[in-house]
């Protein structure tokens, strides 16, 4: 084991050769190579033993050969003697089962006259209890029409308690209303008042500010100049009113023009979604798989038949694929608004295989898959007809055929089919889920796709779906999609009508806006001469005192009038506000009083009606049970006269015939032998005369054959047969004794090959740790990963620089100093790990600097001191660092001539 050879196995790329060193280096090599060709000779020796025991088989096939022919020919005077046994015993088996038939239609004859009485008692039973049931059926009709007039009285009285109810609520609230506006009109009184009184203290101050001018010549400036600013309020007004009316014409135009862009793209909407139906029905008529799930169910249904394995019972589905209508698609969307949330799920045996099925749903991109648990192992459900609907109308399970009985029993007991009733029109549907009072009855679905149902006392009413068209079962889709074609020819042309129509309307917005910015322009230069005109008008009421103060005082006598006009309204105003309020509250109270009477009747009508509900319940089990107990009335006068009476006089007159057949057989017996033989023989054993005859046909065949088959005698068949079980005798005595020792040598061979084993992995843990070991002194961490399974070693080097890495490198990536301390204590460690009497090491250290020099040298002189066995190192260095002792010899050679 060199320096060269270490190196060689660290700087090697090829884990499977650094692999192939370390096995030999450790002698696992040899052991397993021994192992080997131990386990290669066994296998040799058993196909010998093998080859060895096959070859006497045939010798042991005519030794049982041999012995079926004595056998046979030892059966053959037995065969004799039994076929003139059973001859005899045939003869009196005929009597004896005659004997037999005589005792059973005896006793048959008993049991049927023991009949009688029964069944002439329960025939008398079920008339007492017709009696009593028709005699409670009287009574409880009686209590019916007693309490169906006292529940309409009172119905009548809870409509009339309602209407007056719902009068007094709505007089309360107009009453509510009348009070509201009065009060709203008085506070504007209020504020009039308010106002009046601020004019006449403004009218006072103006007043006392003003000074008098001249009458006559300020009224006329001014009356002219109103006269102009009247003038241009007129003409501002007009232009208003003119870009009002436009403004509301371009307002009324954008919402006109955004009404129809919304109409567009909603029809737009509904031309993709026709085209993606017309889409997916094109593909439903390709694959009609795909009806149920798209393309995602093909995926997913691959996915299945890959991992089919994995699976305890293969998945069924998609239920709607396993399901077909019958007699055409006229309940399709019915059936679809009934059961389709079930067409698109899977259905697994357990809950295991629902997981693999929601991997094999995520593999095939096929999210939120509705998965159901069904036991596979359960038989097709039978439904009893009393637990359907009774009704003349079909059930969804009626219209829909199957031949899986696990999709059948998870339509029963998953989706309630049973009892979901299909009618055609609404009014149909209404009569039967709320007026019929149906039995069984869960939900009822129209043609044109309402639901129906009842929860107790509340009746629901679902509107159809818009978006659906039709059912996903239809047997054709060539006339849907030929709706659909026309419905989007439809749409497109009202599409085109509209945008011709957003066209004309945006011409006509550009021209209202042409227009509005002309009149705007017209109302701006008014808007700046109606205010110059009133700064005129402004400057001249400067002078306009005298006027005022003489109109002044008119105008306060006026505000006062005015003023106390109003508080006399008012005053009246607040008069009827409290009639009002008083009628107000006597309308409440009687609203209270008419609610409270209201609530009292519904809660004493409501046992009454819940009474009346059970009386007719109870009406309607009575009679069932009276038709129920007349039904077993016939039935038992049936079972006498058919299965009872008629029975008898057939049984007595075959009992008579089977008297006279027993005296002929008798006779015939008697002459082949006497009774006493056949008992000495030990009887028939109840065995019947055809049993015995089949067995005396069989024993006399049997008989001829064997007799014409053999012509040797048995005494040497006998002494043939002796000779080849001796021969073969002692070859298997020998074979089993080879073949016990085979068996312990590969026990001994297991026994090894398992401590090899443990050997080898404790070897690979030793490696690694004396590695790591050797590595430490010089602060370095290192790691040899070994795989005996792939053959293959790889070694990895941590160095200190590295301590805040989580890499490990290589030791490629190490420098010629830290690869060759490596390199040394990786042979420090096969060293360890095995025994050799000399051991040398050339040039280990040509490649390190002085600490790993001095390091190295150190490590190796301990090692071998602790080893205790010779060692040579040859370096071409300086060794006087290596500490002097008994066991170590230096020995410095001389520079070779120049």
């Amino acid at each position: 084991m060199s320096q060269d050879k270490s190196r060689e196995f660290l700087h090697s790329g090829n884990d499977k050769d650094k692999f192939k060193f370390f096995f030999k280096a450790t002698l696992l090599q040899q052991v397993n190579d021994l192992l080997k060709n131990i386990y290669e000779h066994l296998k040799s020796a058993t196909a010998l033993i093998c080859e060895l025991e096959e070859s006497i088989k045939p010798i042991q096939k005519e030794i049982e050969e041999l012995q079926g022919k004595i056998r046979n020919m030892e059966h053959v005077e037995e065969i004799s003697q039994q076929v003139q046994q059973l001859k005899k015993k045939l003869a009196w088996s005929w009597v004896y089962d005659v004997d037999k038939q005589l005792v059973e239609q005896n006793a048959k004859i008993g049991i049927l006259k023991d009949r009688i009485p029964a069944c002439q008692a329960k025939i008398d039973m079920q008339l007492s209890v017709l009696e009593e049931l028709k005699e409670r059926i009287s009574k409880k009709k009686a209590q019916i029409a007693c309490m169906m007039e006292k529940t309409t009285e009172v119905r009548r009285m809870k409509d009339e308690l309602q209407q007056m109810l719902s009068m007094a609520t709505k007089e309360k609230l107009e009453l509510e209303e009348e009070y509201g506006r009065k009060t709203n009109h008085v506070q504007k009184m209020v504020k009039r008042v308010r106002f009046l009184e601020q004019q006449v203290q403004d009218i006072h101050e103006q007043h006392v500010q003003s000074t008098q001018a001249e009458e006559s010549e300020i009224e006329e400036k001014v009356k002219e100049l109103q006269h102009e600013i009247d003038a241009a309020n007129s003409t501002l007004t007009r232009l208003k009113e003119e870009e009002s009316a436009l403004l509301e014409s371009i307002n009324m135009g954008s919402s006109e023009i955004a009404r129809i862009g919304n109409e567009i793209e909603e029809l737009e909407k509904r031309r993709r979604e026709i085209a993606h139906s017309i889409r997916e029905l094109h593909q439903h008529q390709t694959n009609k798989i795909t009806a149920f799930g798209g393309d995602r169910v093909i995926n997913l249904l691959r996915a299945i038949e890959r991992h089919q394995q994995r699976f305890k019972k293969p998945p069924v589905g998609p239920v709607g694929a396993h399901l077909t209508l019958i007699n055409g698609d006229t309940w399709a969307r019915a059936v679809e608004n009934a059961i389709g949330r079930l067409f698109n799920a899977f259905i697994v045996t357990n809950h295991k295989d629902a997981l693999v099925l929601r991997g094999c749903a995520r593999e095939a991109n096929y999210n939120h898959l509705q998965i159901l648990i069904y036991d596979f192992s359960r038989p097709r459900l039978n439904i009893p007809p009393h637990m359907l609907p009774q009704t003349s109308h079909p059930t969804t399970l009626s219209v829909l055929h199957t031949e899986n009985h696990i999709v059948f029993n998870v339509l029963v007991d998953m989706g309630d089919a049973e009892r979901q009733v299909l009618v055609r029109d609404y009014n149909a549907g209404k009569a039967v889920a709320f007026e019929e009072r149906i039995l069984n009855l869960k939900e009822v679905y129209t043609l044109d796709g309402y639901k129906m149902f009842s929860r107790g006392s509340v009746q629901t009413t679902l509107p159809p779906n818009k978006k659906q068209r039709s059912g996903r079962l239809c047997s054709s889709f060539d006339d849907q999609i030929m709706d659909l074609q026309r419905d989007e020819s439809n749409i497109n042309e009202e599409a085109q009508e509209r945008k011709r129509r957003k066209r004309d309307a945006e011409d006509s917005m550009q021209g209202l806006q042409g227009h509005l910015r002309s009149v705007k322009r017209r109302r701006q230069d008014a808007e700046r001469d109606l205010m110059a005109k009133k700064l005129t008008l402004q400057d001249v009421q400067n002078s306009y005192v005298a006027e005022a103060s003489s109109s002044a005082a008119s105008n306060v006598d006026e505000l006062h009038q005015e003023i106390s006009k109003v508080c006399e309204e008012m005053q009246e105003k607040k008069i009827l506000l409290e009639k009002l309020r008083t009628r107000m509250n006597e309308a409440e109270m009687k609203a209270n009083e008419l609610k409270v009477s209201f609530e009292n009747l519904c809660e004493s009508a409501k046992g009454d009606i819940d009474a009346f509900d059970k009386s007719e319940n109870d009406l309607i089990t009575l009679e069932q049970a009276l038709l129920d107990e007349e039904s077993k009335k016939v039935h038992y006068e049936g079972l006498m006269n058919n299965k009872v009476l008629s029975p008898i006089n057939e049984a007595e007159a075959h009992f008579r015939e089977l008297e006279n057949i027993r005296l002929e057989n008798c006779k015939k017996a008697s002459i082949i032998c006497p009774e006493a033989e056949i008992e000495a023989l030990g009887g028939c054993n109840g065995s019947t005369p055809e049993q015995l005859s089949a067995q005396l046909t069989r024993l006399s065949q049997r008989l001829r054959h064997e007799s014409q088959r053999y012509s040797e005698s048995i005494d040497d068949l006998r002494m043939l047969c002796e000779k080849k079980e001796r021969k073969i005798r002692r070859k298997q005595q020998t074979y089993q004794a080879f073949r016990e020792k085979l068996n312990a040598c590969e026990q001994a061979l297991n026994l090894r090959w398992s401590k090899f084993q443990r050997n080898a992995t404790l070897l690979k843990r030793q490696l690694t740790w004396q590695f790591n070991g050797h590595l430490r002194k010089k602060g370095i961490s290192g790691q040899i990963k070994i795989s005996y399974e792939e053959k293959t070693l790889s070694v990895e080097v941590k160095m200190p620089q590295d301590a805040s890495s989580s890499t490990v490198r290589d030791t490629k990536g190490l420098s010629g100093g830290e690869r060759s301390f490596s390199t040394l204590c990786f042979a420090l460690a096969l060293h360890e790990m095995t025994e050799a009497p000399f051991r040398a090491m050339d040039e280990f250290d040509v490649f390190m600097d002085a600490v790993s020099r001095k390091i190295s040298l150190d490590t190796l002189v301990d090692f071998a001191l602790a080893q205790g066995s010779q060692w040579v190192f040859i370096t071409p260095h300086d060794v006087s660092m290596v500490k002097q002792g008994e066991r170590i010899k230096k020995q410095h050679m001389a520079a070779p001539r120049s």
